[in-house]
């Protein structure tokens, strides 16, 4: 099943959610009532109020000086709308120097080891060397999860004991990526965010080692968020924006009951990419995003 696919069997949920589906709206005309009621379903649609407004006003605007009347006109004019708001950025990763580090934060619970064992997965696939830093020493259960994960891709692991200073792991990572001739090192890290000061310290502090132990390295900063929180998602990454330099977002569970327009409302609102989204359990399951295959399976 390819991305298309796979985007529009996870946002079936979508359809349901929103009470009446995009088919449906884009049956009538172009009048007040069919604007009036597209903005509704884009905001229950997780887009956001301010994203919505501004989508539908674009709509509007195009929509009279194109002269489109009809529905299926409008539908292809909001996809291209959708799609522009999702450009912001170079969606592919830049990871071309060896080594290269991704480092991987947000809350628990958002599927950060998950993602890091299927990226695993996908780097060794395209023939690079990959390497995984167990960082989140906070919680027992991490460094196992993803021990399990390099098993199951057959790719190497750094770990310590539980309550490491994280840098130190990412120091010792680092090294025996220098040592073993890694091309990529892919860092988990702790999913706190009940204290913005101490986090921002933490991710201040391997950042330092990064920085002196890789100069010049490329590095992504990837913020995994959980599809389904919606809005509060949102918030989220607004928090760790201002704490970590993101330059991507990686969006899990859109195979859930995530409601899609999310995705658009990120984009837009914070400026930053989405890179991947991850639409199911298996392993092949994270996907490179492409945004006007998810506009034309979202509309």
């Amino acid at each position: 099943m390819g991305f298309f696919d796979k985007i529009k069997a996870g946002l079936t949920r979508t359809k349901e959610n929103i009470g009446h589906s995009f088919d449906q709206l884009f049956a009538g005309e172009l009048d007040d009532d069919f604007y009036d009621e597209l903005e509704e379903a884009l905001i229950l649609s997780d887009m956001g109020v301010e994203t919505a407004m501004e989508a539908v006003e674009e709509l509007r605007r195009r929509a009279k000086s194109e002269k489109i009347r009809d529905a299926e006109g409008g539908r292809e004019c909001l996809r291209g709308i959708l799609t522009e708001f999702l450009d912001v950025g170079d969606l592919s990763l830049k990871l071309d120097t060896k080594p290269s580090v991704a480092l991987f934060i947000g809350v628990n619970g958002v599927g950060k080891t998950t993602t890091i064992g299927k990226l695993s997965a996908h780097l060794k696939g395209e023939g690079k060397r990959v390497l995984m830093a167990a960082a989140d020493t906070f919680r027992a259960a991490a460094a196992d999860q993803l021990e399990i994960w390099s098993e199951r891709c057959g790719v190497d692991i750094v770990r310590q004991h539980e309550g490491a200073d994280p840098a130190a792991v990412v120091f010792d990572a680092l090294s025996a990526a220098k040592a073993r001739g890694t091309d990529v090192v892919l860092v988990d890290t702790a999913g706190r965010l009940h204290n913005k000061q101490n986090l921002m310290n933490e991710l201040n502090k391997i950042s330092r080692i990064l920085d002196r132990e890789l100069p010049g390295a490329d590095r992504e900063t990837l913020l995994v968020l959980d599809a389904t929180t919606g809005q509060n998602g949102l918030i989220q990454a607004k928090q760790f924006r201002e704490a970590a330099g993101i330059t991507g977002i990686v969006l899990t569970k859109l195979d859930g009951s995530a409601k899609g327009g999310i995705v658009v409302a990120i984009a837009r609102e914070l400026g930053v990419p989405v890179k991947y989204i991850g639409v199911g359990e298996g392993i092949d399951d994270l996907m490179p995003f492409q945004p006007a295959e998810f506009v034309k399976a979202f509309i």
